[in-house]
């Protein structure tokens, strides 16, 4: 799609022409409302990527390629040698599981703006969870699924989530990790109480629920669907933190406009991937690269 075809010429226009390199980046998603600038330098020295621009992300990894009749392609595949099973998700049933479960989010006081934080291991249902945060421009902070509870407690603290997501267990090689009791410490130690929780009940180690507090993922995911919320590109779409080793945790903002076009356009320069490409990554989706090539750059 870009008008240039050697690394020469990209880098030369990305270095001498980059308004227009970035508008011709720009048309590998789809828009609400399509740029018409692609960067405006603030007068602080920090930049809008696309300030005028409208989209949805979820909209643009899922529902996009539905109406484009690849409803019946292969979105999603996971293999777990924890458990020996492969599951694979069609962009068709991606698309339900999704918006169904955006409404059970929403149906829990969850809306644009809200943070979410998902304390799950790589499974279909993170994935869901992300995408359906970002159908309803909520922000997702995903953290690794095996922190204690005073870790979890402290990003608990610093994003002040409406919603809490967690697996019932993790596993440790083929030995199920019960999840429960790290998000009951948390809990017990953070200052902030979130509105719910949320369990991805699992059958090799199911958890106890709290009346009120707790409900089952996937009885949400067959609530009300609801339509992607067109958002302006410098929305945000997620928080990650830091990994705290040399200090406490720093949440790191990502923007919903600028990510999905880095991302699609590195897709192709990058991986020389096409449309019906299998993508493969084992990283946690904890992470960067998880977040980045195992949910959203793929899609």
């Amino acid at each position: 799609m870009l008008p240039w075809t050697t690394y020469e010429a990209m880098y030369d226009a990305a270095l001498n022409q980059p308004e227009q390199f970035w508008l011709a980046a720009a048309q590998r998603v789809t828009w609400k409302q399509a740029p018409v600038t692609a960067c405006r330098t603030r007068e602080d020295g920090w930049h809008d990527w696309f300030p005028d621009a409208t989209l949805n992300t979820c909209h643009n990894a899922v529902d996009r390629h539905v109406e484009n009749g690849r409803g019946e392609q292969a979105a999603l595949i996971w293999h777990s040698c924890a458990i020996k099973e492969r599951q694979v998700v069609t962009y068709r049933e991606l698309q339900g599981r999704v918006a169904g479960f955006a409404g059970g989010l929403r149906a829990l006081g969850v809306g644009q703006g809200d943070r979410v934080l998902i304390a799950m291991p790589t499974m279909i249902e993170t994935a869901i969870a992300m995408l359906a945060c970002a159908r309803i421009g909520a922000v997702h902070v995903v953290v690794f699924a095996g922190y204690a509870g005073p870790e979890l407690a402290r990003r608990i603290d610093d994003v002040a989530p409406k919603v809490i997501i967690i697996a019932s267990c993790s596993f440790q090689g083929q030995t199920p990790i019960p999840s429960a009791p790290a998000l009951n410490a948390a809990l017990t130690k953070a200052t902030h109480r979130p509105q719910a929780c949320v369990v991805v009940q699992r059958p090799a180690c199911p958890a106890v629920f709290l009346p009120v507090r707790d409900h089952d993922f996937h009885a949400l995911e067959q609530s009300t669907p609801v339509d992607p919320v067109m958002l302006r590109s410098e929305d945000p779409l997620y928080i990650l933190h830091t990994s705290g080793t040399t200090g406490n945790a720093k949440g790191i903002v990502r923007d919903n406009g600028g990510h999905a076009i880095a991302l699609a356009l590195s897709m192709e320069l990058i991986y020389g991937c096409k449309p019906g490409d299998t993508f493969f990554t084992t990283s946690d989706l904890g992470w960067v690269v998880g977040h980045s090539y195992g949910v959203y750059a793929p899609l």
